[in-house]
């Protein structure tokens, strides 16, 4: 019997963690289904503590998801804790995880306590968690520049005291694969309960060793790994979802366990984080990259027109690529639209959404002959977005940019409901459609980040555009998608806006 890998996804917590990656409430619980769908065994919903909006979402999670546990990330604080206790009341298995720092420089000029303290306080926090849930989860931060000795004197204290997993972070990303999986394995043999508890790890990619980390731990007997869709994280990631499950799955000539994912449900997760976001998948990302499975070496097309898995190690099939992808077109039906979405692993929260969805479809396959997942996944996404609370609207607009004269735009924006109309010139027809905007809504954000990726291939493909403002601390994305990059553009900048204005309440939970 191959023993269970435990996948722990934290995407909403860490990943979210990403400047710019900030998610509303209602695009975490999309997500949420998404992972629950792939069958991830845990979905770290948020830090509750952080702020009412990331309380309100692990809430909002805890209360959607029903097949896989939902958990919430605590300081060792009592009040840290009670909050995520709170959170996770409607969960149907919910998870409490609290942490402490174990390395000399964190708890030296972090926490400003002694080794003996720092022990008291793990302890005093695993058992406050324990009132309120028996699936507590322990990690000591930064593990991997923590002192063998302490670590395996803490994880001993904290097993007693009630903690069933134990998690072992590289939170900067320091370690080696072979130093990080005798690290494992040194722990698991010194201290006297580890059989009470999964070991779990959390490795951050740093020196883009995360995931070659954690298969070093998980060889070394680690039966958890935290990681993310699309390797999302703080600085330069965590541990990227599809790469670990799928080596795993790949290689169990290797591996003695192995994972319940659902393979096929990967690519959809990977887009929809990826639109969510705003942060696009590079093509050649291994697993969910646009090139993955791209042949254009005659030698290489030769060898799997004969035999594929002479270049191809996995099947496309397998992790959520479609080989017959069914186009779709302004003859096409209400049903087979949404025949398409539920085949796609999408699900509209109701009628009238599916209605507005299917609108925009109608309205999209006027504009472009040949409609492809891809543009149903980005349409479904712009109805997201209009489903959320909208302050500002786009009505109508028009550019006109032509060679030796200055761009200028006119917009019509409805400012809850009453329509307001400004002008300005720009740089660029997409610089002078920002400036009328911003005549009207006078947000004062700064603009840190201008995307455009092209949704399928052709003249007429939609363009996807992706906006980043940053206004006192606060920093969020916009997405649009168009056949008229202008007009997308727009989108994306009052969907941005829209984000800025409804929730300015709700710090980011790295500020």
């Amino acid at each position: 019997m191959k023993d269970k890998l435990i996948i722990f996804d934290t995407t909403l917590r860490d990943g979210e963690q990403s400047p710019g990656a900030s998610m509303t409430r209602e695009e975490k619980v999309r997500i949420a289904r998404q992972l629950e769908r792939m069958r991830v065994d845990v979905i770290e919903a948020g830090f509750p503590a952080a702020s009412n909006g990331d309380f309100e979402s692990v809430k909002a999670v805890a209360d959607a998801v029903r097949d896989s546990t939902v958990c919430g990330l605590a300081r060792a604080l009592e009040r840290d804790i009670d909050r995520a206790g709170e959170a996770l009341k409607g969960a149907r298995s919910g998870r409490i995880h609290t942490f402490i720092a174990t390395s000399p420089i964190h708890m030296e000029k972090k926490l400003r306590m002694s080794p003996d303290q720092v022990v008291e306080q793990a302890v005093k926090a695993v058992k406050w968690a324990r009132k309120w849930t028996d699936n507590v989860e322990f990690s000591p931060e930064d593990a991997g520049r923590s002192d063998p000795d302490f670590l395996c004197r803490i994880l001993e204290a904290v097993i007693d005291a009630g903690a069933g997993t134990l998690n072992i972070p590289d939170t900067v990303g320091y370690n080696l694969p072979q130093q990080f999986g005798h690290l494992i394995a040194t722990l698991r043999e010194r201290i006297p309960n580890a059989d009470k508890a999964v070991f779990s790890v959390h490795c951050h990619n740093d020196l883009g060793l995360a995931v070659a980390n954690s298969l070093a731990a998980v060889l070394n007997g680690a039966r958890q790994v935290e990681c993310t869709i699309n390797g999302l994280g703080e600085r330069a990631g965590n541990a990227s979802l599809e790469e670990v499950v799928m080596a795993v799955r790949t290689r169990q000539d290797v591996f003695s366990c192995d994972t319940q994912i659902d393979t096929t449900q990967i690519v959809p997760a990977s887009r929809l984080v990826a639109s969510v976001t705003g942060f696009a998948v590079q093509p050649n990302k291994a697993i969910v990259g646009a090139n993955a499975f791209a042949h254009e070496s005659g030698i290489h097309q030769d060898g799997v027109l004969k035999h594929r898995e002479t270049y191809e190690i996995m099947r496309a099939e397998d992790v959520g690529w479609s080989a017959n992808k069914m186009v779709m077109g302004k003859h096409s039906g209400r049903n087979a639209f949404k025949s398409r979405l539920a085949e796609l692993g999408i699900e509209l929260p109701s009628e009238d959404a599916l209605n507005g969805a299917f609108a925009r479809f109608k309205e999209l396959a006027d504009k472009k002959h040949e409609i492809f997942d891809e543009d149903l996944q980005a349409l479904v996404s712009d109805e997201a977005a209009t489903l959320e609370q909208e302050q500002f609207k786009l009505v109508s607009l028009k550019v006109c940019s032509e060679t030796g004269e200055t761009p200028h735009a006119t917009v019509v924006v409805a400012v809850n409901g009453a329509e307001q109309q400004a002008e300005a010139d720009g740089g660029g027809p997409v610089d002078a459609a920002f400036k009328a905007i911003d005549s009207i809504v006078k947000s004062g954000a700064e603009l840190q980040l201008y995307s455009v990726n092209n949704i399928t291939s052709g003249t007429d493909a939609q363009g996807e555009v992706t906006v980043r403002l940053s206004k006192g601390g606060r920093i969020v994305n916009g997405q649009g998608s168009d056949t008229d990059i202008v007009i997308a553009s727009a989108k994306s900048y009052l969907h941005a806006l829209n984000k800025l204005h409804s929730k300015l309440e709700r710090a980011h939970p790295q500020v």
